[in-house]
């Protein structure tokens, strides 16, 4: 069985920066490609950005491209999220992902997924 665990979350000021962690339970986290979503009140649930199981190609969503930051550190069985000069409309439950296909912002690409971390950014 397969478990996500995201932290990292929590209270930022407009312009402020967080980095979310996820890790993954199993032995098996490189060879997953890895996703982060979110969702706010009342909002489908987005794509965020994804990385492959090697870390050597990324996908960003157009509202956080040139601000967030996908990585992953395979002996850690960790994926990160940096996420700088952050607005109000950032603010919603971040889910991480994982897969056994192709990196993507397709939900239908993963295959297990996590509780959720809340972010929230004050103007």
């Amino acid at each position: 069985q397969v478990q996500l665990v995201e932290s990292g979350g929590g209270l930022v000021q407009t312009g402020g920066s967080l980095r979310l962690s996820c890790v993954v339970s199993g032995r098996t986290f490189s060879r997953y490609a890895m996703g982060w979503f979110r969702q706010a009140p009342g909002k489908e649930r987005e794509c965020v950005a994804a990385i492959s199981w090697s870390g050597g190609s990324t996908i960003s969503g157009d509202s956080v491209k040139g601000r967030f930051t996908i990585s992953r550190d395979n002996a850690k069985n960790t994926v990160y999220l940096q996420m700088n000069s952050l607005k109000p409309e950032d603010t919603a439950v971040y889910y991480c992902a994982a897969g056994r296909g192709l990196e993507g912002c397709t939900e239908s690409l993963y295959d297990y997924w996590g509780q959720g971390t809340q972010v929230t950014v004050s103007s």
